[in-house]
């Protein structure tokens, strides 16, 4: 099985893909949709709470799918950085403290609620911002499962004492090993020394067509264990790359395999309350 998911940013963020980008990253992630919709593969969106407070024309075509689960993705992800690295600084928490949070998490659950009338219980830090109080801030809010961090060998949810499930992404993830926008080749080896850095995958980036044979490569080697594959690609950096032209190859695959929510993975009644779809051949 696969589990695909995406997030998506509000455009006052001003990210490095929005800044490159000749349309808004939301109206990217209607286009992804109608893809996955010809397809019939089920994506989870974790979405910021201001692209529902301010671009909710753009964000309506995405959540009113029954291909979408809606996840939260932070409010304002951590758009007053002084904030947050004074917090890393002095209290080891980037994403703040537990009152913080929590405020954050009920707020963007608020105002998904509010537009929608749903309410979620999946969610993904901006940056996978795994902090120390995570896990009980989400779990005083009702969340169920957070899909921070990438662990190669993951085989699913982990139970945290707290309550909430913790959901690994354990295929190549798409914008931090990928060469796109400012990431050029000089920039990226900047990064990487400057900050050390590297995840479960290593430090390496690619160019998109080695980087789609890296992601099916896994995708394969997971289905071969029988493991679930949990993937993050983002709308707008394959449309970058290549106006999601890569990402076509990597939806022939998923679209012959059966697809869930990230809830679905869920050992708990709530997962069993929505069946797996099984996308159509390719």
């Amino acid at each position: 099985m696969i589990c695909l998911t995406g997030d998506l940013h509000h455009t006052s963020l001003q990210t490095g893909n929005q800044k490159h980008c000749d349309i808004t990253e939301l109206q990217v992630a209607q286009r992804y949709l109608k893809m996955l919709e010809e397809a019939n593969v089920k994506v989870t969106f974790f979405i910021s709470g201001k692209c529902f407070a301010e671009e909710w024309d753009d964000v309506k075509p995405l959540v009113g799918s029954e291909l979408v689960e809606l996840g939260g993705h932070n409010y304002d992800c951590f758009q007053c950085q002084l904030f947050h690295r004074a917090c890393k600084k002095l209290l080891g928490s980037y994403n703040g403290p537990l009152w913080w949070q929590t405020r954050d998490a009920q707020k963007t659950i608020d105002i998904i609620q509010k537009k929608t009338g749903q309410r979620i219980s999946c969610w993904r830090n901006h940056m996978y911002m795994h902090g120390p109080h995570t896990e009980k801030a989400l779990a005083a809010c009702g969340i169920q499962v957070c899909s921070d961090g990438v662990k190669k060998d993951s085989h699913g949810p982990e139970q945290h004492p707290d309550g909430i499930y913790n959901l690994p992404i354990n295929i190549l993830p798409d914008h931090e090993h990928l060469y796109h926008a400012e990431r050029t080749p000089e920039w990226v080896d900047w990064w990487v020394k400057r900050y050390n850095w590297s995840d479960d995958f290593g430090p390496q980036s690619y160019y998109v067509e080695e980087w789609t044979e890296h992601v099916l490569e896994g995708l394969r080697q997971n289905e071969a264990a029988g493991k679930t594959s949990t993937l993050i690609i983002h709308p707008i950096t394959l449309y970058l790359c290549d106006k999601l032209k890569s990402f076509e190859q990597i939806l022939e695959y998923i679209a012959s395999r059966q697809t869930i929510h990230v809830r679905e993975q869920l050992p708990t009644p709530a997962s069993a309350t929505t069946k797996p779809t099984l996308a159509r051949a390719a």
